[in-house]
Protein backbone atom coordinates (compact mmCIF):
# COMPACT_ATOMS: atom_id res chain seq x y z
CA UNK A 1 0.00 0.00 0.00
CA UNK A 2 1.45 3.59 -1.02
CA UNK A 3 -1.01 5.78 0.36
CA UNK A 4 -1.26 9.35 -0.96
CA UNK A 5 -3.04 12.59 0.42
CA UNK A 6 -2.74 10.63 3.99
CA UNK A 7 -2.37 13.08 6.94
CA UNK A 8 -1.48 12.33 10.38
CA UNK A 9 -4.19 12.01 13.45
CA UNK A 10 -3.18 12.52 16.91
CA UNK A 11 -0.31 10.91 18.49
CA UNK A 12 -1.79 9.37 21.14
CA UNK A 13 -4.30 6.33 22.02
CA UNK A 14 -5.25 6.87 25.82
CA UNK A 15 -3.12 5.01 28.24
CA UNK A 16 -1.25 6.24 30.92
CA UNK A 17 0.59 8.88 29.98
CA UNK A 18 4.02 9.66 32.41
CA UNK A 19 5.78 12.26 31.39
CA UNK A 20 6.89 13.55 28.04
CA UNK A 21 10.28 15.76 28.23
CA UNK A 22 9.75 19.44 26.11
CA UNK A 23 12.16 18.41 23.38
CA UNK A 24 10.19 15.30 22.80
CA UNK A 25 6.67 17.10 22.75
CA UNK A 26 8.38 19.66 20.15
CA UNK A 27 9.25 16.89 18.09
CA UNK A 28 6.29 15.00 18.00
CA UNK A 29 4.17 19.06 17.45
CA UNK A 30 6.92 19.12 14.33
CA UNK A 31 5.99 15.72 12.67
CA UNK A 32 2.38 16.38 12.65
CA UNK A 33 2.96 19.77 11.38
CA UNK A 34 4.11 18.78 8.36
CA UNK A 35 1.77 16.84 8.00
CA UNK A 36 -1.84 18.15 6.39
CA UNK A 37 -4.13 19.80 9.56
CA UNK A 38 -6.69 18.34 7.57
CA UNK A 39 -7.09 15.00 9.97
CA UNK A 40 -5.81 16.59 12.99
CA UNK A 41 -6.07 15.38 16.71
CA UNK A 42 -9.89 15.82 17.62
CA UNK A 43 -8.54 16.73 21.49
CA UNK A 44 -5.71 19.51 22.20
CA UNK A 45 -2.78 16.90 22.86
CA UNK A 46 -1.02 19.15 25.43
CA UNK A 47 -4.17 17.84 27.99
CA UNK A 48 -2.28 14.23 27.81
CA UNK A 49 1.14 15.31 28.37
CA UNK A 50 2.40 16.80 31.48
CA UNK A 51 5.61 18.71 31.82
CA UNK A 52 8.62 17.75 32.06
CA UNK A 53 12.42 18.25 32.40
CA UNK A 54 14.27 17.51 28.83
CA UNK A 55 16.15 14.87 30.52
CA UNK A 56 13.02 13.45 31.11
CA UNK A 57 11.50 10.53 29.03
CA UNK A 58 9.66 8.09 30.76
CA UNK A 59 6.16 6.70 29.45
CA UNK A 60 4.46 4.51 31.42
CA UNK A 61 2.23 1.83 30.51
CA UNK A 62 0.05 -0.46 32.46
CA UNK A 63 2.29 -3.46 31.38
CA UNK A 64 5.52 -3.93 31.04
CA UNK A 65 6.10 -6.05 28.84
CA UNK A 66 4.26 -9.26 26.51
CA UNK A 67 3.16 -11.19 29.01
CA UNK A 68 4.08 -14.32 27.00
CA UNK A 69 7.70 -13.04 26.35
CA UNK A 70 7.63 -12.26 30.38
CA UNK A 71 6.93 -16.33 30.67
CA UNK A 72 9.13 -16.92 28.34
CA UNK A 73 12.12 -15.36 30.38
CA UNK A 74 13.67 -13.31 27.91
CA UNK A 75 14.35 -10.19 29.38
CA UNK A 76 13.36 -7.05 27.26
CA UNK A 77 15.50 -4.38 28.45
CA UNK A 78 13.14 -1.37 28.54
CA UNK A 79 9.07 -1.22 28.67
CA UNK A 80 6.89 -1.22 25.83
CA UNK A 81 4.54 1.34 26.94
CA UNK A 82 2.72 3.21 24.41
CA UNK A 83 6.25 4.23 21.92
CA UNK A 84 7.16 0.63 22.71
CA UNK A 85 9.95 -1.25 24.17
CA UNK A 86 13.33 0.79 24.16
CA UNK A 87 15.94 -1.06 22.40
CA UNK A 88 18.56 1.57 22.83
CA UNK A 89 20.61 -1.64 25.14
CA UNK A 90 19.85 -4.13 22.75
CA UNK A 91 22.08 -5.68 20.43
CA UNK A 92 20.89 -6.40 16.80
CA UNK A 93 21.67 -10.51 17.45
CA UNK A 94 18.77 -9.71 20.66
CA UNK A 95 16.78 -8.35 18.56
CA UNK A 96 16.69 -10.98 15.91
CA UNK A 97 16.34 -13.70 18.50
CA UNK A 98 13.24 -11.37 20.40
CA UNK A 99 11.61 -11.49 16.45
CA UNK A 100 12.49 -15.25 16.36
CA UNK A 101 10.17 -16.01 19.91
CA UNK A 102 7.34 -14.32 18.48
CA UNK A 103 7.36 -16.25 15.46
CA UNK A 104 7.95 -19.42 17.27
CA UNK A 105 4.93 -18.63 19.50
CA UNK A 106 3.07 -18.12 16.10
CA UNK A 107 1.85 -14.47 15.23
CA UNK A 108 -1.95 -13.83 14.55
CA UNK A 109 -2.03 -13.93 10.85
CA UNK A 110 0.22 -13.30 7.88
CA UNK A 111 -0.50 -11.13 4.24
CA UNK A 112 0.66 -14.11 1.87
CA UNK A 113 1.92 -13.93 -1.80
CA UNK A 114 3.09 -17.55 -2.87
CA UNK A 115 5.18 -15.67 -5.60
CA UNK A 116 8.85 -16.02 -6.26
CA UNK A 117 11.73 -14.21 -8.09
CA UNK A 118 10.47 -12.92 -11.68
CA UNK A 119 6.95 -13.14 -10.82
CA UNK A 120 4.24 -10.93 -10.38
CA UNK A 121 0.51 -10.14 -10.99
CA UNK A 122 -0.15 -11.92 -14.75
CA UNK A 123 1.52 -14.72 -13.30
CA UNK A 124 -0.46 -18.09 -12.59
CA UNK A 125 1.13 -19.85 -9.68
CA UNK A 126 0.85 -23.77 -9.16
CA UNK A 127 0.10 -25.62 -6.25
CA UNK A 128 3.27 -27.04 -5.46
CA UNK A 129 4.46 -23.51 -5.45
CA UNK A 130 1.87 -22.01 -2.97
CA UNK A 131 2.62 -25.07 -1.06
CA UNK A 132 5.98 -25.04 -0.75
CA UNK A 133 5.55 -21.26 0.29
CA UNK A 134 2.87 -21.55 2.66
CA UNK A 135 4.88 -24.73 4.69
CA UNK A 136 7.75 -21.71 5.22
CA UNK A 137 5.27 -19.48 7.41
CA UNK A 138 2.87 -22.48 8.08
CA UNK A 139 4.78 -23.30 11.84
CA UNK A 140 4.80 -19.27 12.50
CA UNK A 141 0.95 -18.12 11.89
CA UNK A 142 -2.32 -18.77 12.63
CA UNK A 143 -4.01 -17.69 9.94
CA UNK A 144 -2.95 -16.60 6.10
CA UNK A 145 -4.19 -13.61 4.15
CA UNK A 146 -4.50 -13.82 0.94
CA UNK A 147 -5.33 -10.81 -1.87
CA UNK A 148 -6.99 -12.75 -5.05
CA UNK A 149 -9.29 -15.52 -6.28
CA UNK A 150 -7.84 -15.76 -10.09
CA UNK A 151 -4.34 -17.21 -11.62
CA UNK A 152 -4.34 -20.05 -9.04
CA UNK A 153 -4.16 -17.83 -5.95
CA UNK A 154 -8.17 -19.53 -5.55
CA UNK A 155 -6.37 -22.31 -4.42
CA UNK A 156 -4.41 -21.01 -1.91
CA UNK A 157 -7.26 -20.95 0.98
CA UNK A 158 -7.78 -25.09 0.79
CA UNK A 159 -3.87 -25.13 0.58
CA UNK A 160 -4.05 -23.34 3.90
CA UNK A 161 -6.99 -25.23 4.70
CA UNK A 162 -4.98 -28.44 4.55
CA UNK A 163 -2.11 -27.24 6.67
CA UNK A 164 -4.14 -26.02 9.33
CA UNK A 165 -4.17 -22.33 8.74
CA UNK A 166 -7.37 -20.70 8.99
CA UNK A 167 -7.78 -17.84 5.72
CA UNK A 168 -8.89 -14.16 5.01
CA UNK A 169 -9.92 -14.96 1.96
CA UNK A 170 -9.19 -11.76 -0.82
CA UNK A 171 -11.52 -11.13 -3.36
CA UNK A 172 -9.39 -8.63 -5.92
CA UNK A 173 -11.49 -5.65 -7.45
CA UNK A 174 -11.07 -3.00 -9.16
CA UNK A 175 -12.46 -1.17 -12.01
CA UNK A 176 -12.56 -4.05 -14.58
CA UNK A 177 -16.23 -5.24 -13.82
CA UNK A 178 -16.09 -8.22 -15.76
CA UNK A 179 -13.05 -9.25 -13.72
CA UNK A 180 -14.64 -8.45 -10.81
CA UNK A 181 -17.18 -11.07 -11.28
CA UNK A 182 -14.93 -13.88 -12.06
CA UNK A 183 -13.19 -12.65 -8.25
CA UNK A 184 -16.53 -12.78 -6.87
CA UNK A 185 -17.99 -16.00 -8.35
CA UNK A 186 -14.34 -17.80 -7.41
CA UNK A 187 -14.56 -16.28 -3.22
CA UNK A 188 -18.07 -17.51 -2.98
CA UNK A 189 -17.50 -20.43 -4.14
CA UNK A 190 -14.17 -20.83 -1.51
CA UNK A 191 -16.77 -20.17 1.09
CA UNK A 192 -19.02 -22.90 0.12
CA UNK A 193 -16.64 -24.77 0.36
CA UNK A 194 -15.61 -24.19 3.76
CA UNK A 195 -12.18 -22.61 2.80
CA UNK A 196 -12.79 -18.92 3.72
CA UNK A 197 -12.80 -17.81 7.33
CA UNK A 198 -13.61 -14.54 6.36
CA UNK A 199 -13.58 -12.98 2.81
CA UNK A 200 -12.20 -9.67 2.38
CA UNK A 201 -14.03 -8.28 -0.59
CA UNK A 202 -11.69 -5.67 -2.16
CA UNK A 203 -8.32 -4.76 -1.26
CA UNK A 204 -8.04 -0.70 -1.02
CA UNK A 205 -10.44 -0.43 -3.64
CA UNK A 206 -11.69 3.06 -1.81
CA UNK A 207 -8.50 4.54 -1.52
CA UNK A 208 -7.80 4.00 -5.81
CA UNK A 209 -11.18 4.99 -6.26
CA UNK A 210 -11.71 1.99 -8.36
CA UNK A 211 -15.63 2.05 -7.47
CA UNK A 212 -18.39 3.97 -6.16
CA UNK A 213 -19.93 3.13 -2.26
CA UNK A 214 -22.21 1.86 -3.97
CA UNK A 215 -20.56 -0.49 -5.89
CA UNK A 216 -18.46 -1.96 -3.24
CA UNK A 217 -21.58 -2.38 -0.74
CA UNK A 218 -23.27 -4.83 -3.65
CA UNK A 219 -20.48 -6.89 -3.92
CA UNK A 220 -19.69 -7.56 0.32
CA UNK A 221 -23.56 -7.80 -0.14
CA UNK A 222 -23.77 -10.26 -2.69
CA UNK A 223 -21.10 -11.94 -1.07
CA UNK A 224 -22.66 -12.17 2.48
CA UNK A 225 -25.79 -13.22 0.80
CA UNK A 226 -24.32 -16.42 -0.88
CA UNK A 227 -22.08 -17.35 2.31
CA UNK A 228 -23.85 -16.85 5.57
CA UNK A 229 -22.17 -17.54 8.56
CA UNK A 230 -19.01 -16.21 7.10
CA UNK A 231 -17.58 -12.68 8.04
CA UNK A 232 -17.52 -10.67 5.01
CA UNK A 233 -16.09 -7.04 4.67
CA UNK A 234 -13.43 -4.97 2.54
CA UNK A 235 -10.02 -3.86 3.58
CA UNK A 236 -8.99 -0.60 3.66
CA UNK A 237 -6.79 2.44 4.76
CA UNK A 238 -8.36 2.86 8.38
CA UNK A 239 -9.65 6.51 7.58
CA UNK A 240 -11.31 6.02 4.88
CA UNK A 241 -14.10 3.63 6.70
CA UNK A 242 -14.65 7.57 8.80
CA UNK A 243 -15.26 8.93 5.08
CA UNK A 244 -17.21 6.20 4.04
CA UNK A 245 -19.34 5.63 6.71
CA UNK A 246 -22.02 3.43 4.50
CA UNK A 247 -19.34 0.78 3.36
CA UNK A 248 -18.24 0.66 6.83
CA UNK A 249 -21.54 0.07 8.65
CA UNK A 250 -22.13 -2.43 5.97
CA UNK A 251 -18.68 -4.54 6.64
CA UNK A 252 -19.47 -7.31 9.26
CA UNK A 253 -15.89 -6.62 10.65
CA UNK A 254 -13.65 -3.56 9.82
CA UNK A 255 -10.44 -4.66 8.20
CA UNK A 256 -8.13 -0.99 8.31
CA UNK A 257 -4.65 -1.29 6.49
CA UNK A 258 -2.25 0.75 9.34
CA UNK A 259 0.62 2.14 7.66
CA UNK A 260 2.78 4.42 9.67
CA UNK A 261 5.71 4.39 6.72
CA UNK A 262 3.84 5.73 4.40
CA UNK A 263 2.41 8.37 6.53
CA UNK A 264 5.89 9.62 6.95
CA UNK A 265 5.90 8.84 10.63
CA UNK A 266 9.40 8.28 12.04
CA UNK A 267 10.03 4.87 13.61
CA UNK A 268 10.35 5.62 17.40
CA UNK A 269 6.91 6.59 17.37
CA UNK A 270 5.06 4.31 14.67
CA UNK A 271 3.94 2.43 17.43
CA UNK A 272 2.21 5.77 19.03
CA UNK A 273 0.79 6.54 15.66
CA UNK A 274 -0.64 2.70 14.73
CA UNK A 275 -2.19 2.88 18.05
CA UNK A 276 -4.31 5.81 16.86
CA UNK A 277 -4.88 4.55 13.76
CA UNK A 278 -6.79 1.82 15.28
CA UNK A 279 -8.66 4.07 17.65
CA UNK A 280 -10.02 5.78 14.85
CA UNK A 281 -11.23 2.48 13.19
CA UNK A 282 -12.72 1.53 16.69
CA UNK A 283 -14.85 4.85 16.77
CA UNK A 284 -16.82 4.52 13.45
CA UNK A 285 -16.66 0.19 14.23
CA UNK A 286 -20.49 0.43 16.48
CA UNK A 287 -18.91 -1.98 18.16
CA UNK A 288 -17.99 -4.61 15.48
CA UNK A 289 -14.48 -6.40 15.39
CA UNK A 290 -11.30 -3.65 14.12
CA UNK A 291 -8.88 -5.90 12.61
CA UNK A 292 -5.63 -4.74 11.21
CA UNK A 293 -5.35 -6.01 7.86
CA UNK A 294 -1.95 -4.87 7.06
CA UNK A 295 1.11 -3.16 8.54
CA UNK A 296 4.54 -3.39 7.98
CA UNK A 297 8.38 -1.78 8.08
CA UNK A 298 10.45 -2.22 4.96
CA UNK A 299 13.90 -3.58 5.89
CA UNK A 300 15.72 -1.61 2.81
CA UNK A 301 14.99 0.95 0.60
CA UNK A 302 14.80 5.27 0.20
CA UNK A 303 13.03 7.51 2.97
CA UNK A 304 9.38 8.17 2.74
CA UNK A 305 9.47 11.79 4.57
CA UNK A 306 10.43 11.15 7.95
CA UNK A 307 10.34 7.20 7.47
CA UNK A 308 13.31 5.48 6.84
CA UNK A 309 13.68 1.78 5.97
CA UNK A 310 16.46 -0.02 7.99
CA UNK A 311 17.33 -3.79 8.84
CA UNK A 312 17.40 -1.92 12.75
CA UNK A 313 13.57 -0.22 12.14
CA UNK A 314 11.57 -3.48 10.41
CA UNK A 315 12.73 -5.46 13.70
CA UNK A 316 11.95 -2.90 16.26
CA UNK A 317 8.51 -2.09 14.35
CA UNK A 318 7.72 -6.18 14.41
CA UNK A 319 8.49 -6.69 18.02
CA UNK A 320 6.78 -3.15 19.26
CA UNK A 321 3.51 -4.53 17.14
CA UNK A 322 3.17 -7.79 18.32
CA UNK A 323 3.96 -6.62 22.37
CA UNK A 324 0.72 -4.25 21.53
CA UNK A 325 -0.73 -6.84 19.99
CA UNK A 326 -0.17 -9.09 23.20
CA UNK A 327 -0.91 -6.45 25.56
CA UNK A 328 -4.28 -5.57 23.96
CA UNK A 329 -5.58 -8.38 22.26
CA UNK A 330 -5.40 -6.87 18.83
CA UNK A 331 -6.07 -8.84 15.70
CA UNK A 332 -2.89 -8.10 13.23
CA UNK A 333 -2.08 -9.64 10.01
CA UNK A 334 1.62 -8.34 9.05
CA UNK A 335 2.72 -7.73 5.85
CA UNK A 336 4.37 -9.29 4.63
CA UNK A 337 5.40 -13.19 4.65
CA UNK A 338 8.00 -12.58 1.61
CA UNK A 339 10.36 -9.96 -0.45
CA UNK A 340 8.12 -8.95 -3.92
CA UNK A 341 10.51 -7.75 -6.44
CA UNK A 342 7.68 -6.77 -8.43
CA UNK A 343 6.05 -3.98 -5.69
CA UNK A 344 8.81 -2.02 -7.03
CA UNK A 345 6.98 -0.80 -9.82
CA UNK A 346 4.31 0.71 -7.29
CA UNK A 347 6.75 1.57 -4.60
CA UNK A 348 9.49 2.63 -5.34
CA UNK A 349 12.72 0.43 -4.07
CA UNK A 350 11.36 0.01 -0.80
CA UNK A 351 8.24 -2.13 -2.08
CA UNK A 352 10.81 -5.37 -2.59
CA UNK A 353 11.47 -5.45 1.22
CA UNK A 354 8.65 -5.90 3.46
CA UNK A 355 9.12 -9.11 3.64
CA UNK A 356 10.02 -11.36 7.29
CA UNK A 357 11.58 -13.87 4.31
CA UNK A 358 13.37 -12.96 1.65
CA UNK A 359 12.88 -13.80 -2.01
CA UNK A 360 14.24 -16.94 -1.41
CA UNK A 361 12.23 -17.98 1.47
CA UNK A 362 15.49 -17.50 3.86
CA UNK A 363 14.61 -15.78 7.26
CA UNK A 364 16.02 -12.20 7.06
CA UNK A 365 16.51 -11.72 10.38
CA UNK A 366 18.97 -14.05 12.05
Amino acid sequence: MRPTGVTMSSFFHGGNIGALSTRSWAELTCLRARLSPRRASRAPLEKMVSSASEKDFSVSSRSSGAVSLRRSGYKVPGFPGLLGTDFSKMSRAEKAALLRMILDRQVHGLSFSPYVDMQGPGTVVGEQQIRQRLEIIRPHTHWVRTFACTEGHQETPRIAHELGLKTMVGVGLSADLDSNEIELRNGIELGQAGYADILAIGNEVMLREDLSDEQIIEYIERARAAVPGVPVGTVDAYFLFEEHPRVAAVCDTLLVNCYPFWESCPAEYALLYMKDMYRRAQSVANGKKVIISETGWPSVGSPFGSAIPSYDSALEYFIRTYQWAEEDGIEIFYFSSFDEAWKVGDEGDVGAYWGLWDKDGQLKYV
